[in-house]
């Protein structure tokens, strides 16, 4: 396997080992600037690895380094420290014009005047591709986005998420050996963007291009990518697959971005074997997984995700995390609710309840109600 490092603290995730040559690395990377006098790191020594057919995301809020870290790939920023590979080879001060790499932008930049066809034939033609090649490659590469019969139309006289696949079309034309998308979905409608969210992932797969992808968007994230980088303030925080992200959250920060999380704290009151049970109240308790190095007396904070909790009416029985509360707020979300509890010490608590047709919870606002969970859900917090 790929060897992988991120950020300091982040829990990290071996690349593909299908190749032996990474598609592209971050070595300890870099990036500063001035303002108003004061020297800003947007990245903060950030070391990757990032597979030959990889889809590959950098989820995070505003501001915490992902599309500098974008740009460093591309070759439009330079890094202040460290170093920019593809292939295996240091671009690091190579223009982009230099590097076998494309960009896709969340405004498509087409050209108005000109039709699909010409629009993805226009890196051919500034190449000097030879004419049977290009009418080859761009018949080939419309099929994959699925815009044949669409050729002759011209950009305004598509919807959004057709100028999209053009655009697409146009970057992967020309066979770059890595894509670099930044934030391209968020122009789109909701619906729209759920559909094309699918879409890429299966051009991608179809094309067996790198893709690295930067996303304010979870959902975009979790649903596309091989593997995510988790940005904060200029640091990997974690980098993972989707399923480890979103189950094993290594921080605070990945548990409260990602999805929604209910953040807990509490004191160990003892450790049984393996489980350490925290003691909320006179009747509540949190059961929690511990790695041997707990012991009573310690503070620990944990995470568990909404759907994991089950809310009912009666106290529950067995070996199970349970804390009473009342309920504050009820929202109906089509497939399921949404419920707010409040514990007596103030935290709340949400709680995600499919609407299935043997449900038999009917809490209201107001209710008196159990909460409860498996003890494997609790998942303790670096």
């Amino acid at each position: 396997m790929t060897e992988i490092q991120a950020g300091p603290g982040a829990a990290v995730a071996a690349a593909p080992d299908s190749q032996d040559v990474p598609a592209i690395e971050l070595d300890h990377v870099v990036k500063e600037y001035t303002s108003h006098g004061e020297v800003v790191q947007a990245v903060k020594g950030v070391s990757l690895t990032i597979a030959e057919g990889e889809f590959f995301s950098l989820l995070g809020p505003s501001g915490c380094g992902k599309t500098t870290s974008m740009r460093m790939i591309a070759g439009f920023e330079e890094p202040t420290q460290g170093v920019v590979r593809l292939q295996g080879e240091d671009v690091t001060a190579v223009p982009p014009n230099k590097r076998d790499i494309n960009m896709v932008f969340q405004s498509y930049a087409l050209f108005p005047h000109m039709d699909v066809w010409e629009n993805v034939a226009f890196g051919l033609r500034r190449k000097k591709v030879a004419d049977a090649e290009i009418k080859r490659r761009v018949g080939e590469i419309l099929e994959v986005v699925d815009l044949v019969g669409r050729e002759k139309r011209r950009p305004r006289e598509m919807s959004g998420g057709q100028q999209q696949r053009v655009a697409l079309a146009r970057a992967l034309v020309n066979r770059p050996r890595a894509l670099l998308l930044d934030e391209p979905l968020g122009a789109l409608d909701l619906k729209l963007r759920q559909h094309m969210q699918i879409e890429l992932k299966r051009i991608q797969r179809e094309v067996g291009i790198t893709f690295v992808y930067v996303t304010h968007d979870q959902s975009e994230a979790l649903t596309m990518s091989d593997r995510i980088a988790v940005m904060n303030d200029g640091l990997v925080e974690q980098l993972a697959g989707p399923r480890e992200i979103y189950e094993r959250p290594a921080t605070k920060f990945v548990a409260g971005f990602i999805g929604t999380s209910n953040l807990l704290s509490g004191t160990v009151h003892q450790v049984n074997g393996g489980t350490a049970v925290l003691d909320l109240g006179p009747s509540d308790r949190i059961l929690a997984p511990v790695d041997g190095t707990a012991s009573a007396g310690d503070r620990l904070d944990l995470t568990v995700r909404p759907e994991k909790i089950t809310i009912s009416t009666e106290e529950p029985q067995g070996d199970l995390s349970v804390v009473r509360g009342m309920v504050s707020e009820v929202v109906y979300l089509g497939t399921y609710n949404s419920y707010a509890v409040v514990l007596a010490d103030g935290a709340e608590i949400t709680v995600f309840q499919q609407n299935a047709h043997d449900s038999t919870t009917t809490a209201e606002r107001g209710d008196t109600v159990w909460l409860s969970w498996q003890p494997r859900h609790s998942y303790l917090l670096r």
